[in-house]
């Protein structure tokens, strides 16, 4: 089966249709609760038992932030699928939503952040859905917003699915560019997709 971002740009492969499907396939709900829970590990939270706000970043329907809630901490969840954030409301989940492009920037005032997860999401930045799209250039602007906008000495975590080791490293020295330092941790290599390796960024 072809990766979804081979398909479609985000905002359309997670049609209405699509976004309902994926929220209610028991197997994705299992792994995006134990990628969030590994994400949230990362990001090493201090344990004084003080909620934090934190960044979820492809939220989509909001299956990784139901897991940031049941942790005691609030959220605010980006996603450019507009159906997505449908079935998130429909949910009733308790994150705050916006629809926007995390190519184009978060948008978010400086040091607000305490912490950052993406769930299989930012590799969506390596295409080039439209003739506008310059990968490099669409890293540089998310990396970059979401530097500025974590707080000092906070963390994000990312997980990808990489197409190739050349979008590896273009997401790692994107990340790097922007002031994030932190490396790669392979969890569980094959054991989400076939043929292919589930990474953790940790920065």
């Amino acid at each position: 089966m072809s990766r979804p971002e081979l398909q479609a740009p985000p905002e359309i492969f997670y049609n209405e249709e699509e976004a309902r499907k994926y929220t209610r396939n028991s197997r994705i709900m299992e792994i995006q609760s134990e990628l969030s829970h590994r994400a949230l590990e990362l990001l090493s939270l201090p344990e004084d038992g003080v909620p934090r706000l934190l960044l979820d970043i492809g939220c989509g329907s909001g299956l990784s932030g139901d897991t940031l809630s049941e942790s005691g901490h609030q959220w605010i969840g980006l996603d450019i699928s507009r159906s997505m954030l449908d079935v998130a409301l429909e949910n009733e989940v308790e994150g705050d939503l916006l629809l926007g492009d995390m190519g184009q920037g978060l948008g978010l005032r400086s040091g607000v952040i305490d912490g950052a997860i993406s769930i299989s999401a930012v590799q969506w930045l390596c295409n080039a859905d439209k003739s506008s799209h310059n990968p490099r250039l669409r890293l540089k602007a998310f990396f970059g917003s979401l530097y500025r906008c974590l707080a000092r000495g906070a963390r994000a975590a990312f997980q990808v699915y990489p197409e190739n080791l050349d979008q590896r490293e273009l997401i790692l020295s994107s990340a790097m560019r922007a002031g994030f330092a932190g490396g790669v941790v392979v969890d569980y290599p094959n054991r989400y997709a076939t043929n292919e390796r589930n990474l953790m960024i940790a920065c």
